[in-house]
């Protein structure tokens, strides 16, 4: 978990493009966190950002 988004952004990209799958970008209280979309299965968080490797990132909201 980090408190700065520009980091997390960062480490969410590489990690996409490392695993070559999708991963989101949350935030939990005031700390942002990153995880391959697969595994996020109903945690309560609020996701900011998806990363595709193959298509680049997007904004959910």
């Amino acid at each position: 978990m980090s408190h700065d988004l520009t980091l997390a952004q960062k480490a969410a990209w590489s990690l996409a493009r490392t695993l070559m799958a999708p991963v989101v970008l949350f935030q939990v209280d005031d700390e942002f966190g990153v995880l391959p979309a697969d595994e996020l299965d109903g945690a309560d968080v609020d996701i900011l950002f998806e990363y595709d490797p193959y298509s680049g990132g997007r904004s959910v909201h």
